[in-house]
């Protein structure tokens, strides 16, 4: 049996001039996960990390911070979605407020997006076909007794959880607005082919470090 390891980034610079930077607290949440392996013994066979920075830099930080692993491959099907571009676009002014208030305006953002009447870059149709694709590439190292660590986003793991619980993106909003940063989801692949076995696992972080954005 082989299992996936599907790591949300830490977090990213929400205010700053560019999001697609890990926080100082999110490279420090990225470090606990590395020890927390360290600690147990425990490493991947392999590792892929989506296309952006926060991808790059949590991975990093994670590896280096464990004491073992040899680098990872970039798999941009692992992206998130342009959460920035979507909210915008049903709202100019939702990046003005805070965090909780763009969280609402993103949701309601979200929902036409998936009902196809969005028109803010890639169709939600191209996410779901990208995302899934990734994950069957993984589902097809992950053989026997191979430990495959993905790092990525909130959105292309609420996707893959979606569809391994329900077969479709039915739950993807309500996992989508609760998976924190620097959580491990574990996916084990065997005969049957893949199950999920753990969500948003994150007792890594001591309490002071959990956050969803």
């Amino acid at each position: 049996m082989g299992s996936i390891h599907l790591i949300r980034h830490g977090q990213a610079s929400w205010g700053s001039d560019d999001y697609d930077q890990l926080s100082e607290l999110g490279a420090e949440q990225s470090a606990a996960l590395g020890m927390s392996w360290e600690a147990s013994g425990w490493a991947p066979t392999a590792a892929v990390a989506g296309g952006m920075k926060r991808h790059a830099q949590t991975a990093i930080s994670t590896i280096d911070a464990s004491g073992q692993g040899d680098g990872y491959d970039v798999d941009p099907g692992w992206d998130e979605y342009d959460h920035l571009a979507l909210a915008r676009a049903h709202d100019p002014a939702a990046l003005a407020g805070d965090a909780k208030a763009f969280q609402a305006s993103l949701n309601v953002a979200l929902e036409a997006w998936r009902a196809g009447e969005s028109g803010a870059g890639e169709s939600f149709e191209d996410f779901r076909r990208r995302v899934l694709g990734s994950f069957e590439r993984v589902v097809a190292q992950a053989g026997s007794g191979q430990r495959i660590a993905v790092f990525t986003s909130g959105g292309p793991i609420a996707l893959v959880v979606s569809h391994l619980l329900a077969g479709d993106d039915s739950h993807f909003q309500v996992l989508n607005d609760v998976v924190i940063n620097a959580s491990v989801t574990t996916v084990i692949v065997g005969q049957t082919g893949a199950r999920l076995l753990a969500f948003n696992e994150h007792g890594h972080l001591p309490h002071d470090m959990v956050t969803f954005r």
